[in-house]
């Protein structure tokens, strides 16, 4: 008899690292996988929020979290981490490329406003952002995802966004009153690792195909966290359902794609941005 559907969404002891882990999207993908009998494996720079958000998981689930400071562009790091990780659980099953430098373009002084517009990016800002988000990306993906390659078997959820398939609309930023040339902006970086993303996983979705290991990517919209109204307006405007996204709407999403609710997709990118890309 076919399994349940619904039991195709439970990861029953799936071991499952989370790069960016107690950041805001991070470590609610983390309650996504625990909700579904998985472990989460948080890795993150911030130690002291990484600690907080282990002992919170721990007391509501009742189940061993690890949580480990790692910086995720440094190959022996993840190294030491995949050692600890395989010594506690002996296996690794999901890797969810979450970490990311997304910078908030706001009006904090003139010579940040300047530097943020590309005329102005400086090399030291563009290596800095993509060594967060898109080589943390390659490494990990080489090191957890050639584990699970050797052992046939595993699942990479590379987080892109909306800015992946499309540009930021600058004008959701504009600030009446400041010349064109100190407008704030959404940098460079942001657009090129999230197109990057998507790359990233159309290629190792066909590089480990026979392997068993799948690759898939989401591209989420904004999530409301307090923004000021003139900027949720100006962005809802450009959304058909005319507003951004809770802050836990994409957990489903996430447990679709790790689980084997999804087993015969790989190389997708599911976008996910209320109609945004439609318009």
């Amino acid at each position: 008899m076919d399994e349940n559907t619904l039991q195709k969404f439970l990861i029953d002891g799936r071991i499952c690292i989370i790069t960016g882990g107690a950041g805001f999207l991070g470590s609610r993908f983390a309650q996504a996988i625990l909700d579904a009998k998985g472990i989460p494996v948080l890795f993150d720079v911030d130690e002291e929020k990484l600690k907080s958000l282990v002992t919170s998981f721990k007391e509501k689930y009742k189940v061993e979290v690890m949580g480990l400071k790692v910086d995720i562009a440094n190959k022996d790091e993840l190294e030491k981490a995949k050692e600890l990780i395989l010594k506690q659980y002996n296996r690794i099953d999901v890797l969810i490329n979450c970490a990311s430098h997304n910078p908030n373009p706001t009006i904090q002084g003139k010579e940040k406003d300047i530097s943020s517009r590309f005329e102005n990016f400086s090399e030291t800002e563009w290596d800095e952002a993509l060594n967060v988000g898109l080589k943390g990306a390659f490494l990990c993906s080489q090191v957890f995802g050639s584990y699970m390659a050797s052992q046939n078997k595993g699942v990479i959820l590379n987080i892109a966004s909306d800015l992946g398939i499309i540009a930021p609309d600058q004008r959701i930023y504009k600030k009446e009153g400041v010349p064109e040339f100190e407008q704030p902006v959404k940098p460079v970086t942001y657009s090129v690792e999230k197109h990057a993303f998507i790359g990233l996983t159309k290629y190792l979705a066909t590089y480990w195909a026979k392997n068993g290991v799948r690759v898939n990517a989401i591209a989420p919209g904004g999530v409301y966290r307090d923004h000021n109204e003139e900027f949720l307006q100006k962005l809802s405007n450009l959304i058909p359902m005319g507003r951004m996204a809770d802050q836990n709407e994409y957990n489903a999403a996430v447990l679709f794609l790790v689980s084997d609710a999804s087993s015969y997709m790989t190389g997708a990118t599911l976008v996910i941005e209320g109609g945004r890309s439609a318009w």
